[in-house]
């Protein structure tokens, strides 16, 4: 019992705001807490929620449920059922037991996507080295698991191969464990219970003996990567725990993933400022020192060494500060100096494990190139800027822009094809809807350099027309539209085309997604209609409500392209702010999206056979042709 609450530890937590345990002294060394308000606000927003606690051979129990008063007329969110309850017990068992069910009277869907609990519980796992967590989904068999989910594969299966196909034949150094703490058992990229039937819940457990340094090799699975171990280091600098892994790789973009008390900071902070500024110092200091920057040669930039690095930085500190509510930034100054001095250290240590030599000149050699591609990237840009530069010149015949001059209300369509396009002209609202046609297939961004991918014309009207440039200096307060919009034909060419579309945006206008200003139009697949009755159907599912609704004597259209719309029905079916549907573009796990992209999107071609024979359905039954013979059939 709580001395001055006078109610159980148990009620107290779950029942008053601000009394997490992270405000008490020593209970939590680091929390990624900031108000004390998770359980409580929990137990407020669930239904019912009951708690049971293991501790000194006991286990307490509490419930707590949501009732309407009907003296008050409000419902009464969190209650308790009664007081906490203990009962003796065998065994030494420790920890907590929570279950929950969020009230459907606060939120609209109450279903919890397995997918992104998963990968949630995944990534903690790599952040805390050692520690099991298990996973299990009673929604769901081992047997469906295995048909419909992507698995994870094991670390076995993810080691380079040297001369592949689609890749340089370049040599891949081989180096011993960095870090004595790297070495242990092989760690588990998901191991799946093998003692579990066919027919037993889903269960998946996650565990990884290398923490961090595997999470670095999860994100390189599927790249070339220039040396085989990642650099590993953990330190503690002014109170504050420090721990990265990095490992270089054949691309040309950077992937960085920063946490703080295992919180992740998408939009970084001053830890990701310490790192880069400590990683810039140490390798510009050991190229100068050995002779691969002459006296007169000016010093490697950040981003230099940034290209086809991926990163992972987790650091652990008390009175985090983080800017917004979100927790996407890390505000502490002080976590600069600290990270700055961490990955200088860990350097210094690396110069005694064998091979560094190796590893150093390999990394330097890659800045090397990046510093060729930014210096012919800026060459380009300046030539692009220039070609702009009278009123936007190289847009004149290609956007119809809008009249509007408020981003916020604005919206540009990217139109596959001059048909589409121009019959989205007819059909857009001047005020606020701009057209960009795009002829033939955009460049896949995912094989080029950034300077290949400025010389592109496709690709530098986008940049034009959405006015916020590019990735490192994409503005985001700069953009001229708070909707970009894709809109392509529902066959295979227009899925690649949004495939293209969408890694553009991600690698190189990633703040644009991550603000949820970009969409997927969806145009209809469908036109059931009978004499002056017509309806559209967006996929098989609904066509058979469409069909239902028009009746007998029905008539039905599948549309292949955009270009068999008029003007009138595709302002009806697929722009009208009113009826149409679209799609918003977000990152729920950016390290997901990283794998997906190289996968379906990069130069291995093995990656993406595998993906098709693992996921595609070949023998699917065409939707179109069933209603077209039954239609023969019956003669409607």
């Amino acid at each position: 019992i709580h001395p001055k609450e006078k109610v159980s530890g148990v009620q107290l937590v779950f029942t008053k705001l601000h009394a997490g345990g992270k405000f008490g002294q020593g209970n939590y060394e680091y929390s990624g807490g900031l108000h004390g308000v998770g359980a409580s606000v929990t137990n407020a927003l669930s239904e019912w929620l009951t708690v049971e606690v293991y501790r000194n051979k006991k286990v307490y129990k509490m419930s707590f449920h949501s009732r309407f008063n009907k003296r008050k007329n409000k419902i009464e969110s969190g209650l308790p059922d009664g007081p906490l309850t203990e009962e003796p017990m065998s065994g030494n068992k420790k920890g907590s037991y929570i279950r929950f069910m969020p009230d459907a009277n606060v939120f609209s869907e109450t279903v919890f996507d397995l997918d992104t609990v998963e990968e949630r519980l995944k990534q903690l796992a790599f952040l805390n080295r050692g520690v099991e967590i298990t996973l299990i989904d009673e929604r769901i068999t081992m047997a469906e698991a295995k048909r419909t989910r992507m698995l994870f594969s094991t670390d076995e299966e993810t080691e380079n191969e040297e001369g592949e196909e689609g890749v340089e034949n370049e040599e891949i150094i081989e180096t011993e464990e960095v870090f004595e703490e790297q070495q242990g058992q092989q760690s588990l990229f998901a191991a799946f219970d093998q003692f579990a039937s066919e027919n037993e819940p889903y269960c998946v457990v996650f565990r990884f003996d290398g923490g961090i340094s595997d999470y670095v090799k999860s994100l390189n699975d599927g790249k070339r990567r220039l040396y085989n171990i990642p650099i590993y280091h953990k330190t503690v600098k002014n109170d504050i725990q420090v721990e990265f892994s990095i490992q270089h790789t054949g691309e040309y973009r950077e992937s960085m993933f920063s946490f703080v008390n295992n919180i992740p900071t998408p939009e970084g902070g001053y830890h990701e400022m310490g790192f880069r500024s400590g990683l810039t110092r140490v390798l510009n200091e050991y190229a100068r020192s050995n002779g691969f920057l002459k006296e007169k040669d000016a010093n490697f930039q950040g981003d230099d060494f940034s290209e086809g690095l991926s990163v992972v930085l987790s650091i652990k500190m008390a009175n985090v500060q983080f800017e917004g509510q979100t927790k996407t930034k890390l505000g502490n100054t002080e976590a600069r100096p600290a990270v700055e001095a961490s990955v200088i250290e860990g350097f210094n240590a690396f110069k005694n494990v064998r091979g560094y030599k190796k590893v150093m000149e390999e990394i330097i050699k890659k800045a090397q190139g990046a510093a060729k591609s930014r210096i012919a990237a800026k060459t380009a840009k300046e030539n692009a800027r220039a070609k702009n530069s009278i009123d936007g010149l190289t847009l004149i015949g290609k956007l119809a822009a809008c009249s509007g001059r408020k981003p916020e209300l604005n919206e540009m369509f990217i139109v596959e094809g001059d048909s589409a396009g121009g019959t989205a002209k007819q059909a857009r609202v001047r005020q606020f809807q701009s057209i960009l046609p795009l002829r033939g297939k955009p460049l896949n961004v995912e094989k080029k350099k950034l300077a290949q991918i400025l010389e592109n014309e496709e690709i530098r009207t986008m940049i034009s027309a959405i006015g916020a440039g590019i990735d490192p200096d994409f503005k985001l307060d700069k953009i001229n539209y708070h909707k970009v919009i894709i809109l392509s034909d529902a066959d295979q060419d227009g899925m690649h085309i949004r495939c293209i579309l969408l890694t553009f945006f991600f690698r190189y206008m990633r703040p644009l997604v991550n603000a949820g200003h970009v969409y997927i139009g969806m145009p209809p697949l469908y036109k059931v209609y009978k004499g002056d009755k017509v309806e559209y159907a967006y996929d098989d599912k609904e066509l058979d409500e469409k069909i239902k609704i028009i009746g007998k004597g029905y008539q039905l259209q599948r549309y292949k392209g955009l270009g068999e719309m008029s003007a009138d029905q595709l302002w009806e079916t697929t722009m009208n702010p009113a009826t149409r549907n679209l799609t918003q573009v977000t990152v729920e796990d950016a390290a997901k999206a990283e794998r997906m992209i190289t996968t379906l999107m990069g130069d291995k071609v093995e990656g993406r056979k595998e993906f098709l024979a693992k996921y595609a359905n070949f023998n699917k039954r065409d939707a179109f042709i069933d209603k077209i013979e039954k239609t023969d059939k019956k003669e409607v």
